[in-house]
């Protein structure tokens, strides 16, 4: 058997869904440098072995849910999360009492089922090789309400799918621009893949679980949708979020909806997602507690999903419909 097709799968186990730790993610570098020096007689595939996958947080990142505070509701009615005093990362200096908001939140793993009722979502951090990116486009999007929400997946999507940027339309890179540094913006095009022709899609694919080869299909013709002028974003969408009754992911748990996360700055988050495009955040802050005066930074802050087939959910400070 050729080793080429040895190592892909392997490899791709290791990375591509985002499904291990920072322990397999270095052992993925060097399975790429062994793949580059094989000698390779068939026409080249590109390299899906470059590094960790751009957003990882997965499952076992969501350590912080807290099953004592199952079954409860804080005292009286939330306030709005948007009146507390804003942060400088478009988040908001907590104060004591309840809080809520509707918040414009985000796909981060394409081939995937949106949320559906009945899973718990919980907090975890952005993790990824390009955690940064993805945090500076939801920060700085609090601060360019003109940019649409679509336009704002549409970047993030390109990140997930390693779609190169310098070939995405002018309008999204225009908007990428006001998002992202110039140093952001070259990593991520050293890090982007180019397209996989369909011989070469069925080579890498070959031999993954169901799952796995769902999400690297989906990532590839992405990457084709996004880079090709007139895509439009139903089309992405239509590649991105899957329809139909989700199955019951490989590694998922069971907790009831409404479990709480305790964040390690001292307050409690709950998500509810409706659709991966708007999230109900729920912030419970008791006096005394150390949370008090701590910033939630809703751009560092991923909803994790307890059933694995389903979108993790990146967050934003941006209200739903505004």
């Amino acid at each position: 058997m050729n080793p080429l097709r040895r190592l892909l799968p392997i490899a791709l186990v290791l990375g591509s869904a985002g499904l291990v730790g920072s322990a397999a993610q270095a052992q993925f570098g060097s399975l790429g440098s062994v793949v580059r020096n094989l000698p390779i007689k068939t026409p080249a595939i590109p390299d899906l072995l470059s590094g960790p996958a751009p957003v990882s947080t997965n499952i076992r990142d969501a350590v912080y849910g807290d099953p004592a505070k199952d079954g409860f509701t804080p005292p009286g009615r939330p306030l709005a999360l948007t009146g507390l005093t804003p942060s400088a990362q478009g988040g908001f200096i907590l104060a004591p009492g309840y809080y809520s908001m509707v918040a414009q939140s985000y796909c981060l793993h394409a081939g995937t089922h949106g949320p559906g009722g009945g899973d718990a979502y919980l907090f975890a951090p952005v993790k990824g090789s390009a955690r940064d990116a993805v945090s500076s486009i939801l920060h700085n999007s609090v601060a360019h309400p003109e940019i649409d929400q679509h336009d704002i997946q549409l970047l993030l999507w390109a990140i997930v799918a390693r779609a190169k940027f310098e070939d995405l339309d002018m309008r999204l890179k225009g908007v990428a621009a006001r998002l992202l540094t110039t140093k952001q913006l070259a990593g991520l095009n050293r890090s982007a893949l180019g397209l996989l022709t369909s011989p070469q899609l069925a080579s890498v694919t070959g031999g993954l679980p169901g799952p796995l080869r769902t999400v690297v299909e989906a990532e590839s013709r992405m990457r084709g949708l996004l880079t090709t002028p007139g895509s439009s974003y139903a089309s992405i969408e239509r590649v991105a979020v899957l329809s139909g009754i989700a199955p019951r992911g490989p590694g998922s748990i069971d907790l009831p909806a409404t479990r709480w996360s305790l964040h390690p700055d001292g307050f409690w988050v709950r998500y509810t997602p409706n659709g991966y495009t708007n999230t109900k955040v729920e912030i419970w802050v008791p006096a005394g507690s150390k949370g008090v005066g701590k910033a939630y930074d809703p751009g560092s802050s991923v909803a994790v999903p307890v059933n694995t087939s389903r979108q993790r959910l990146a967050q934003s400070g941006r209200t739903y419909g505004k």
